[in-house]
């Protein structure tokens, strides 16, 4: 079994920084890419960031310039640095994972959530 247990988010006001953080725990061989997608009241399941193994990052434009991610390889950990919120960015966080166990197929797991309220 894997784990993503996300922690962080909260009510903020606009203008104000969150950080979110995500640990995967379990059995886990490697893993691939991590990052955050968030959901919104009545809209789809969106990209938010990703990072590869090797640090590269992937965000959405709606996010550029106010987000970073990054990740501790070594504590199998995500985390979501978010500056200059908005009321838009109001959703539930989702730590998304792509990663090998001992059979080195690909799997992907998705954590419980986190909700994120930018309001004044």
């Amino acid at each position: 079994q894997v784990q993503l247990v996300e922690s962080g988010g909260g009510l903020v006001q606009p203008g104000g920084s969150l950080r979110l953080s995500c640990v995967a725990s379990g059995s886990i061989t490697s893993i691939d890419t991590m990052g955050w997608y968030r959901q919104a009241p009545g809209k789809q399941r969106e990209l938010v960031a990703t990072i590869t193994t090797g640090g590269s990052p992937n965000y959405a434009d709606s996010v550029k310039g106010r987000f970073t991610i990054s990740r501790d390889n070594a504590k199998d950990t995500v985390y979501l640095q978010m500056n200059s919120l908005k009321p838009e960015d109001t959703a539930v966080y989702y730590c998304h994972t792509v990663l090998f166990r001992a059979d080195w197929r690909k799997y992907t797991y998705w954590g419980q959530g986190t909700q994120v309220t930018v309001s004044s």
